[in-house]
């Protein structure tokens, strides 16, 4: 029996027939049948049926097929191990990134330029997406790594998550807006917000998943008057009197470059934060965990880091460099 069989073997299988299974493997069609009766005949049973449309494995195929599986990835994980001993990398990373993650505060481009001068052998293929469908690509294994805001929900138990930042959701109105007898000393409960007109980031985003399954679990849907992908935007209807911006918290100078009055959401305090995201089964290549590896370590320095809204702008939050927020 050798690995190239099994590997035919479960080609057949996976593409339902031996012309489709041959044109993926580069061989004939006759070549491919020999070397799978071969592999029968050896066994001493019939792997598959083949019929006249598909061909699907038979009862001790289907049962060969886990074991024919697993000794395939066992060979590609010794493979991988010596690379990675070696240190010649090679192979591809799927990165996938929130909008506005890119920033000083977290320089992607100088890590992926790094990693790509000390392993110019494995690609990297780099996309933008929103917290929510990147997640779920991770969970799909579609992504290798992600950089991304937490939506709140719980992450599939084969996935783990590093979290380099963390800050708190506020609450901004216009800042000559009356007193509202909610208010208490700069904080706003967040069961007083289920009456008010909300100005909030897209749906898909780590903050409005955040603010949204915390108003369900305070039992009020919260109205959603204004969205918008840019947090300067949310600022600038609330500070026009529009509404209530969700935005991340203010220091007292942004608040004031924004003409908004900053209301920390207290009962219960609400949190965006900003992760690295990797599936953990199947486990990672070695290229993946080497990248993974320079991430952690060259944001690492920010975890617990509240910072200022525009290094905030990693909880899903775009690049706000070209605007003034101080």
């Amino acid at each position: 029996m050798e690995l190239r069989q099994l590997r035919y073997f479960v080609t057949v299988v996976d593409e339902g027939g031996f012309t489709r299974a041959a044109a993926r493997l580069h061989l004939t069609q006759p070549g491919l049948s020999t070397q799978i009766r071969q592999l029968e005949r050896e066994l001493g049973q019939p792997l598959l049926d083949r019929g006249a449309r598909t061909v699907t494995p038979t009862e001790i195929g289907a049962a060969v097929l886990e074991h024919a599986r697993a000794a395939l990835a066992a060979t590609d994980r010794i493979g991988e191990t010596v690379q990675e001993f070696t240190g010649l990398l090679r192979g591809q990373v799927r990165l996938g990134m929130i909008s506005g993650a890119a920033s000083e505060v977290f320089d992607v481009a100088g890590v992926l330029a790094d990693f790509h001068h000390d392993h110019p052998q494995v690609g990297i293929r780099l996309t933008e997406d929103t917290a929510e469908r990147m997640l779920a690509a991770v969970e799909r294994d579609e992504l290798d790594i992600a950089l991304t805001g937490l939506t709140g929900a719980p992450t599939g138990p084969h996935v783990s998550v590093h979290v380099i930042l963390q800050t708190s959701l506020a609450a901004a109105i216009a800042a000559d807006a009356p007193a509202d007898p909610a208010e208490s000393a700069g904080t706003i409960a967040l069961a007083a917000l289920a009456d008010r007109r909300l100005i909030c980031l897209t749906r898909g985003t780590g903050l409005r998943g955040v603010f949204e399954r915390s108003c369900t679990a305070a039992g009020f849907t919260p109205d959603i008057a204004y969205e918008a992908a840019a947090p300067p935007l949310l600022l600038a209807l609330a500070a026009r009197g529009l509404g209530t911006a969700i935005v991340p918290a203010l220091t007292p100078a942004e608040a004031a470059a924004f003409a908004v009055r900053s209301l920390d959401i207290v009962e219960p305090t609400l949190h965006g934060r900003l992760a690295l995201a990797w599936r953990t089964d199947p486990a990672p290549s070695p290229a993946t965990k080497v990248l993974l590896g320079q991430l952690r370590i060259a944001f690492g320095a920010h975890t617990g880091a509240r910072g200022p809204i525009d290094a905030g702008a990693a909880h899903d939050l775009p690049d706000r460099s070209t605007v003034p927020l101080t």
